[in-house]
């Protein structure tokens, strides 16, 4: 059997490799270097040390980063994970960033400030690393509120969100809610009363009182309250859907449970993205097919399946229109997983779109548009001109 690629899969592999992309969904990188044991621990979902006798080396994703991100450290394709970090340590941290973001063909990074940013550089470091592509931010709501909590009372809590959010959304590309984690997605799908605010704030401060508690929200009327106004902005709201870190609930973050609540956003003209959705990627494939305000991405999936990742963008491409999918890394830290990403959806989608190329189901040239859309049309559409 022949080894060499169809003229399709060659075709495809030049025009998407070509792509300049847009990471609709991503965090930003490290502030500082890490080991063997770091950079192990962040190549996992999991907040928990691995198990005896295992290494969490031995997965998809670490085999990824020894196959695409070495060659970028000067090493061979596939060299001993020992190796590796020792060739990334060897490099300002700074320089590594320059090499693995460089090479991933992003030009604008819709960066979500919301996580453990004390570990991460700021926007501008970012965006220096990365010359020539644009960088904004995306907010996250239960950040901005959890900056307010303590000052003020409960009477005032939604006020006070509300000129916190005015004032962190000036430039900013879009919103997202973790409500997936704090809560899932079986919530009262109306819009709450003040009354039932105020009272949900009263519960929620006097917790805080306690001047060690980390303020968190998690109270479901507080994240309803966060929803409605994110959607009152008008600007694009981020969902968390699906497989993520151990605090999340997976059987409560199945979107189908969205469906209620997106019936009422559906008359406010805003638009919800689903986020990486896996293994629940045909079930938001489906609303994005039933609502035309909803819209989806496969990206935290992508880099944690690996070799198996076409599977997953597959999927992706059966029941949603193909304008309304689009390309994530949510990549957090080591600035592999930013590269990773992009390569990862490069060769998953040449993959899965030659198959039906050759197939003669689809021509090159559709092949390529979808491709153009789901990498970067879909996003500037969604989110409009670049911000800044």
């Amino acid at each position: 059997m022949s080894t060499e690629p169809s003229g399709a899969t060659a075709a495809l592999a030049e025009a998407i490799g070509a792509l300049r992309l847009v990471d609709h969904h991503v965090h930003s990188a490290l502030a500082a270097p890490v080991g063997l044991a770091e950079l192990g621990d962040l190549l996992t979902e999991s907040d928990r040390p691995a198990a005896a006798g295992t290494s969490p080396f031995d997965s998809q994703v670490a085999f990824a980063v020894r196959r695409h991100c070495a060659p970028l450290l000067g090493l061979d394709p596939h060299a001993p994970i020992g190796d590796y970090v020792a060739a990334r340590a060897a490099l300002p941290t700074d320089e590594v960033d320059r090499r693995l973001l460089g090479a991933a063909g992003v030009e604008r990074w819709l960066i979500d400030t919301g996580f453990r940013g004390d570990a991460l550089v700021s926007l501008d470091d970012f965006g220096a690393r990365v010359p020539g592509a644009s960088v904004e931010e995306i907010v996250r709501l239960e950040t901005v509120l959890e900056s307010v909590a303590r000052d003020g009372d409960a009477a005032g809590l939604e006020e006070r969100f509300l000129t916190a959010l005015a004032s962190a959304t000036t430039g900013a590309a879009g919103l997202k809610s973790v409500i997936a984690y704090r809560h899932g997605f079986d919530f009262d799908p109306t819009r709450p009363t003040p009354e039932e605010v105020r009272e949900a704030a009263s519960h929620w401060l006097a917790a805080l009182e306690d001047e060690t508690v980390v303020p968190r929200v998690d109270h479901p009327v507080l994240l309803r309250m966060l929803l409605w106004h994110g959607v009152d902005t008008g600007l694009p709201l981020q969902l968390h859907a699906g497989f993520g870190d151990p605090d999340l609930d997976l059987r409560r973050c199945d979107p189908l449970l969205l469906a209620d609540w997106l019936r009422l956003v559906e008359p406010s003209g805003s638009d919800v993205l689903l986020l990486h959705c896996y293994p629940f990627q045909r079930q938001a494939g489906f609303l994005a097919q039933a609502f035309p305000h909803v819209y989806l991405d496969v990206g935290l999936a992508v880099n944690y399946t690996g070799a198996a990742s076409p599977t997953v963008l597959a999927e992706s491409l059966e029941l949603a229109p193909f304008g309304k999918v689009l390309y994530s890394s949510d990549a957090w830290g080591p600035s592999e997983l930013h590269l990773l990403g992009a390569v990862l959806w490069r060769r998953g989608m040449t993959e899965v779109l030659s198959r039906w190329v050759d197939a003669g189901e689809w021509s090159v040239a559709d092949a390529v548009r979808v491709a153009t859309l789901v990498g970067r049309d879909n996003a500037e559409r969604v989110y409009g001109g670049r911000r800044g």
